[in-house]
């Protein structure tokens, strides 16, 4: 196989991963030869080797496939005796002081300002600011959590940006737990855990996101519980981001679990229509210095924030296009256009959750016979998550009260009512309820 051809390979792998996944495992491949169906890398480590076989090594024989190239299994060697000159020249640099850190990189779009706030995040944005302020550190760690595109990454943006604005001076470290973990098996394989350590421990915030990414990881996740004591006891700030609660990460060890809970546990809520309404609205005011000529029509953004519900980034793209179609076709933004354009997006946000899905689920998560839910059985456990099945299907479909009742053995459209109403009293005063319910309703919008 030419360079040329494993070049184009390399490109078409980057555009199907998060840049850093192609940074920390896919760069460091060095392809050595292809014979017998078999392509043979050099890799620095056989960690390494083992992690690109485990989680890309599908991605890499279909695009290998695709090029031509007749591969059926992969294989990796790490080269004896001193590193090879194909390893990346900054393995072989001095520890770097945290300044000078390869950190992933702020957006300095994503500030406070440019952060729409409403009732589902205002918590966060609140905590997030006050962790900004700079001053004594009063919950530690910050932890953030929620779906995709909810706002998590802007605000741990929002925070590096503001930061640096108030304190030049102080080490701001942002990285994600990919990142955590490549620096740590790398500082293993050179055998500079001490720089690893002084680089780590030397910082005046820490942030880390996607924390998820290190459960199961054991070793990995043994230097991070150390990391993370070392800087709370030097009153160092840490925050951090993942897709879910502390609790809810499978395989995440109980004492990185309940350090993670010993500091503030903020749930980016899904948007709500105002909120979303919000975010078009600063959309828009951006996109104009762009399309100074564009013309949107009445109910166009009231339109999109009723349609797409999924998150924030769909939202925002969704507007992209559309401006950038009206612009190419030189018409005005108007309903019909909208839902020309964006036929496909608003396809994929109408899919129906029915009530049969719901129960489903809900019995499901509460580990009880479907049948019992929708019995007549009154047992405090049935009868729970027999309420909160019948608060979802009043807010996530489109049936009536009476139909509902009927979907629940025949029940009455007012014990529905009552259902519905005990639940929505429940989410304020009780914690758990509210949660099961948010968790409920984010894995049937999946």
């Amino acid at each position: 196989m030419t360079t040329a051809v494993w070049g184009n390979v390399l490109k078409a792998l980057k555009l199907g991963m998060s840049a850093n996944s192609y940074k920390n495992w896919i760069a460091p491949l060095e392809l050595k030869s292809l014979d017998d169906r078999v392509a043979t890398f050099e890799v620095p480590t056989g960690f390494i080797g083992n992690y690109v076989e485990q989680n890309f090594g599908d991605q890499i024989i279909y695009q290998l496939n695709r090029h031509e190239q007749d591969v059926q299994r992969l294989s990796f060697d790490v080269p004896k005796g001193p590193l090879s000159a194909s390893a990346p020249k900054k393995a072989k640099a001095k520890a770097k002081s945290v300044k000078d850190a390869d950190s992933s990189p702020i957006d300095p779009r994503f500030t406070f300002d440019s952060f729409v706030v409403g009732k589902p995040n205002e918590l966060a944005n609140a905590a997030a600011r006050r962790v900004a302020e700079g001053g004594p550190v009063t919950f530690n760690p910050l932890f953030l959590y929620g779906g995709v595109g909810l706002g998590k990454t802007h605000l741990m943006h929002a925070i590096a940006n503001d930061l640096r604005a108030r304190q030049p001076e102080a080490n701001v470290l942002y990285l994600s737990a990919e990142q955590f973990m490549y620096r740590f098996i790398t500082a293993l394989r050179e055998r500079k855990m001490m720089d690893f350590k002084q680089l780590f421990r030397s910082v005046d915030v820490l942030m880390v996101d996607d924390v998820q990414f290190i459960a199961g990881k054991d070793s990995t996740q043994e230097e991070f519980f150390h990391t993370f004591n070392a800087l709370v006891d030097a009153n160092k700030q840490i925050i951090i981001s993942a897709d879910r609660a502390p609790g809810e990460i499978k395989d995440l060890e109980d004492r990185i679990r309940s350090r993670l809970q010993c500091g503030l546990v903020v749930d980016l809520h899904p948007t709500d229509y105002e909120l979303r309404l919000g975010v078009l609205q600063s959309k828009v005011a951006t996109q104009k210095s762009q399309y100074p000529d564009l013309v949107i029509a009445d109910g166009v953004l009231e339109f999109l924030a009723h349609r797409i519900t999924s998150n924030v980034r769909v939202l925002e793209g969704a507007l992209t296009r559309l401006f950038a179609f009206a612009s190419l076709v030189g018409r005005d933004i108007t309903l019909e256009l909208t839902q020309d354009c964006l036929s496909d997006v608003l396809k994929a946000s109408d899919r129906k959750v029915t009530v049969e899905e719901i129960q489903r689920k809900v019995s499901e998560h509460f580990n009880i016979r479907l049948s019992d839910m929708i019995g007549p059985k009154r047992l405090r456990t049935f009868a729970r998550p027999r309420q909160m099945a019948m608060y979802l299907a009043k807010q996530m479909t489109s049936r009536s009260l009476p139909e509902i009742g009927r979907r629940f053995g025949g029940r009455d459209h007012t014990t529905v009512l009552h259902g519905v109403k005990r639940i929505e009293e429940l989410m304020v005063t009780d914690s758990q309820i509210a949660d099961d319910v948010e968790l409920l309703r984010r894995a049937l919008e999946e």
